[in-house]
């Protein structure tokens, strides 16, 4: 189903792979994003989206090379971080012991694997669990699942809006104020991932 709302949907642009398969996942929606690491750009956008996948200390060096981080940390429309995007926006990450956006006071931490069958970096597809917000309607607790790929993790804490299980149950999506993120890959996710941002470009 086409997106029929018009709105101006930014993603932000830095030294993070992963950015087009956002891109075609937002223009299957009808959406066609402005892909931008200019801060007016960005602040104006009605919608931003700030995926990744990389080494944390390599993508917070590129973010603060333009300032990204500053203005990630200003902006007041709805934000959703993907992957190391929401990793990104936590305290300090144990990938390259490196400080980060810091909008989520949390650490991120690397998978400890307890048995011989636990690998790291996990990677497939894995339950959605304990589901909160408008983020996730449409959705079945436990039922749906998303896809994931990552050696690193935050912890359940007050922000976790949906839990995953992977040698320990961790938080598979995370909300604050504004901002949201998502451990998993929506725009990898099927009908689950386009749910889960159309429900993004509907939150008011």
């Amino acid at each position: 189903m086409i997106f029929e709302v018009k709105m101006t949907v930014a993603i932000v642009e830095y030294n993070a792979g992963n950015i087009y398969s956002v891109v075609n996942a937002l223009k299957r929606l009808g959406i066609e994003p402005v892909l931008t690491h200019d801060a007016e750009i960005l602040q104006k956008a009605d919608r931003v989206l700030f995926p990744g996948q990389g080494e944390a200390r390599t993508t917070m060096a590129s973010l603060k090379s333009h300032r990204l981080d500053e203005v990630i940390r200003s902006l007041r429309q709805p934000v959703l971080g993907i992957c190391v995007g929401q990793q990104l926006m936590c305290k300090h990450s144990d990938e390259g012991d490196v400080d980060c956006i810091g909008i989520f006071d949390l650490p991120v931490l690397r998978f400890q694997p307890q048995r011989h069958v636990d690998k790291v970096p996990a990677m497939g597809w894995n339950a959605l669990k304990e589901l909160k917000t408008p983020l996730f309607d449409g959705l079945k607790d436990g039922d749906d699942y998303a896809y994931f790929v990552h050696s690193y993790y935050v912890p359940q804490c007050e922000y976790t809006i949906a839990t995953a299980d992977y040698i320990q149950p961790y938080s598979a999506a995370l909300h604050k104020d504004n901002f949201y993120a998502t451990q998993f890959h929506p725009e990898k996710s099927g009908r689950v991932g386009e749910t889960i941002l159309r429900n993004f470009l509907e939150i008011k």
